[in-house]
């Protein structure tokens, strides 16, 4: 049966017009995968499904087809026409028009389903099976029968070994897979995942895709998938969308559609070596020790030495759990090693970052900046106040705006763009431009050396090539120094002068990442290569 149905819908924002005349309808049951670079109205369409604030449609109209339970107002997907709800009343088929129907959307929204690219919207200080009947309990079920349907979640999306390790704990799949369980205890009437495995490395992505189609496919619950990777379409969908520039360029069965998207994919751009200076970082027998009750001491980081150049870029890779993460706060100086030795070089002056203090570890962390996988930017702020007044730049209006620019450029927008961009908001920008302003936020701070952690997670290969160009022209142009944290061996193969591989906490290899690619396990090489 009909459940959703697009009329031609677009959207601007400001003079920008994001999304231009969509059409497109979706079966009870169905799948409708949306394929597209970075930027081409993907999560801008999804949004609007949702009911987000701020993403009406400019023109257009979004209909649902449901069925309303003339007693109690619930919701339920078009199929349950004439049946009987738990209240006693009967279910009615009706259409909804979505965003001028504000009764009947108010509970039609609580039906709806979404999973969120960089967002895992969990109770961070709560177990996972609390943070499952909270949202059971939030959809009516309670005692017994919520218990009941918790379990059966917690095994469809298989975290049974994780029922009481507390949400913040958890690995990024494991969150995505308890964020997946609490949306179907909503028992949604249309799932909407955008971009659902983006930050994922493969393997992990595959756990999830599998309890995709465990809790939403084989439950015939519609559903609509964004995604950058053509083969998460492909495997997930029965029919796509290739969304270019806000139109709908191709539209019709999956397969068909995402081989003509992919003829479209280019390689990774070349790119000229830069000449490295003197040792900016030197690191010896780095060692970092936690307690656990489960498994005792454990030694995060065991053993590492190693050196970074000023104006090198440097992989630190391996698989989940290597270390790779400790160690790379070690060397930001936000935790201290537990043993060994670690110099910092600040002009002509080597920095003991053992020793806490404004002399030693605090005078050298302002040199030091750091791009977190689940970064954030003000929304209801200009990118302007982003780049400046939000991280506490104090400068003159006119030199703020004249740095912003010069920076946004630096990370490979051109002078046209910068200037523009400057007076949007972050919800107008694709998520490569989001990631990009992101990066601008930490360089316009002036540090010495860049950690940058899964800097490719949500990106589509478009995007991927443009964040490898603004870490190669910042690199030349400020003489940055780079440490890329990531699973991704193919970006860090065509961005890194040097690399390390690390297992266990130690360092294993260190050299070229062609070298590093040579003695990858086969765990490691499913893990970290392509998707």
């Amino acid at each position: 049966m009909l459940l959703l149905e697009v009329k031609n819908v677009s959207k601007k924002f400001g003079e920008h017009e994001v999304l231009k005349d969509i059409n497109f309808e979706l079966n009870e049951g169905e799948v409708l995968g949306i394929l597209g670079r970075s930027g081409a109205g993907k999560s801008v369409l999804l949004h609007m499904l949702r009911g987000m604030e701020g993403y009406e449609p400019t023109e257009g109209k979004v209909i649902y087809h449901i069925a309303r339970c003339d007693k109690c107002g619930e919701v339920d997907v078009p199929s349950k026409d004439g049946q009987k709800c738990k209240c006693g009343g009967t279910f009615h088929e009706i259409s909804v028009d979505f965003w001028n129907n504000k009764e009947i959307t108010y509970n039609l929204k609580k039906k709806i389903a979404i999973m969120l690219q960089r967002t895992f919207a969990l109770y961070g200080e709560k177990s996972v099976i609390e943070n499952i009947l909270e949202a059971l309990s939030s959809a009516g079920f309670e005692g017994k029968e919520a218990t009941d349907i918790a379990m059966r979640l917690i095994k469809m999306v298989k975290l049974e070994h994780r029922i009481t390790h507390i949400a913040r704990d958890l690995s990024g799949g494991e969150k995505q897979r308890v964020v997946l369980a609490r949306q179907i205890a909503k028992k949604p009437v249309i799932f909407l995942a955008d971009e659902p495995t983006g930050t994922l490395d493969p393997k992990t992505a595959k756990l999830v895709h599998e309890a995709l189609k465990e809790t939403v496919i084989k439950n015939n619950i519609g559903m609509i998938i964004t995604s950058h990777w053509a083969e998460v379409i492909a495997e997930l969908s029965n029919k796509a969308i290739w969304l270019e520039g806000g139109k709908i360029k191709e539209y019709g069965d999956s397969e068909e559609v995402v081989n003509k998207f992919m003829e479209t994919i280019t390689e990774f751009k070349k790119f000229e070596k830069v000449e490295v200076k003197d040792k900016q970082i030197i690191l010896e027998n780095i060692e970092k020790k936690y307690c656990s009750v489960e498994r005792g001491v454990v030694k995060a980081v065991n053993g590492v030495s190693l050196d970074i150049n000023e104006m090198e870029i440097f992989g630190l890779v391996g698989t989940s759990g290597a270390g790779k993460t400790t160690l790379s706060k070690i060397i930001a100086g936000v935790l201290p090693p537990s043993k060994g030795k670690y110099q910092f070089r600040l002009g002509d002056e080597w920095i003991d970052m053992t020793k806490p203090g404004p002399m030693y570890r605090g005078r050298a962390r302002r040199y030091i900046g750091m791009l977190f996988q689940e970064y954030t930017l003000y929304p209801h702020r200009t990118i302007l106040y982003n780049l400046t007044e939000s991280i506490g730049l104090e400068l003159p209006g006119e030199f703020a705006r004249m740095k912003a620019e010069h920076t946004l450029t630096s990370v490979g927008f051109t002078e046209e763009e910068a200037e523009t961009i400057l007076d949007k908001y972050p919800r107008e920008l694709s998520v490569g431009e989001k990631h990009r302003v992101a990066l601008a936020q930490v360089l316009i701070k002036e540090p010495r050396v860049i950690l940058l952690d899964e800097p490719t997670g949500t990106m589509d290969p478009f995007t991927r090539n443009m964040v490898a160009e603004s870490i190669q022209k910042s690199r030349k142009e400020l003489e940055q120094t780079y440490i890329i944290v990531s699973h991704d061996m193919d970006f860090v193969l065509n961005v890194c002068d040097r690399a390390a591989l690390m297992r266990n906490g130690k360092v294993i290899k260190m050299g070229k990442p062609e070298e590093i690619v040579k003695i990858l396990t086969e765990e490691e090489k499913e893990e970290m290569i392509g998707h």
